[in-house]
C-alpha cells in the first residue's frame, strides 16, 4: 500500500507540478498516524522537486520566489511547534478541510483564475508563511502558494518551476527541522528508503504523460478526488 500511495504522488506531481502530499496524506494517515505520514511526505517530496526543478531549471525566477522563501521560513517554525504539541485529530481535522478548501477553490473558482496581472509582493510573502506553517505541521502546504501564482500573469512553464523549485528548497528546510525536533525516527527513513524508488517511477511516468494528454481535465478529476478524500478525512477523525 506505501508503495502503490507514493508511486501515485509522484506520478501526480509528474504531471501537474503539484499535489502529492494532498494525494499521499489522505490515504497514508488510514493506517499510519499524522505525525509519522508528515516527516515521510516531506522526505519523499524532497525526491519529487529536484526532479521536477531539473527538467524545468531554465525558467526559475528566483526574483520572484524570494518574497516566499522569506514569508516561508517563519512558517515553518511555527508549523513545526504546532505539529509537536496539537493533538492528533486535531490535525486531521485541519488537513480535511484545507483538502476541501484546496480542491473547492480549484474547482469552483474559474473566475478568480481569470484575474491575473500585477499584484501586490505582499500577497507573496503572506502566502510563503501559510505555505511554510501548513507544510511543517500537515506537510500539505501547498494551497497558499499555488493560489498566490495562478493570480499572477506568468506562464504556465513559470509558475510550475516556480512551484518546483520553491516546495524543494522549503521541503529541504522543512526535513532538517523535523530531523532536529525528533520527528523524523529511524522507522521513518526506513519507509522512506523503500518507497523513494516508486515515488521516482511515479515522477517519471508523470512526466511522460505531461505532454500526451489534457492536463486540464486530468488535474480537474484529481479535485473531485481530493474533494472525497477530505470529507473521508473529516468522517474518519470524527
Amino acid at each position: 500500500m506505501l508503495y502503490l500511495i507514493f508511486l501515485l504522488a509522484g506520478f501526480t506531481q509528474g504531471v501537474s507540478g503539484f499535489g502529492s502530499a494532498l494525494i499521499a496524506m489522505p490515504l497514508l494517515t488510514t493506517f499510519l498516524t499524522i505525525k509519522t505520514a508528515v516527516p515521510l511526505c516531506v522526505l519523499n517530496s524532497l525526491i519529487i522537486t529536484t526532479c521536477l526543478s531539473l527538467q524545468l531549471r531554465r525558467h526559475i525566477n528566483w526574483r520572484r520566489i524570494f518574497p516566499l522563501l522569506a514569508g516561508c521560513l517563519p512558517g515553518i517554525v511555527f508549523g513545526l511547534l504546532v505539529l509537536k504539541h496539537v493533538p492528533n485529530i486535531i490535525l486531521q481535522i485541519s488537513l480535511g478541510l484545507l483538502i476541501i478548501f484546496y480542491a473547492s477553490y480549484n474547482l469552483f473558482s474559474s473566475t478568480t483564475r481569470k484575474i491575473k496581472g500585477k499584484i501586490s509582493t505582499g500577497w507573496a510573502y503572506a502566502a510563503g508563511f501559510c505555505t511554510g506553517g501548513i507544510s511543517a505541521s500537515l506537510g500539505a502546504g501547498g494551497p497558499p502558494t499555488i493560489i498566490y501564482v495562478t493570480m499572477t500573469g506568468w506562464t504556465n512553464d513559470e509558475i510550475k518551476a516556480a512551484l518546483s523549485i520553491f516546495f524543494l528548497i522549503t521541503s529541504i528546510f522543512t526535513a532538517l527541522g523535523q530531523a532536529v525536533s525528533g520527528l523524523t525516527t529511524p522507522l521513518i527513513l526506513h519507509d522512506f528508503i523503500r518507497s523513494a524508488p516508486f515515488t521516482l517511477l511515479g515522477v517519471w511516468a508523470g512526466v511522460q504523460l505531461y505532454n500526451r494528454i489534457n492536463r486540464q481535465t486530468y488535474i480537474r478529476i484529481m479535485f473531485w478526488l481530493l474533494l472525497v478524500m477530505g470529507g473521508v478525512m473529516l468522517l474518519t477523525a470524527f
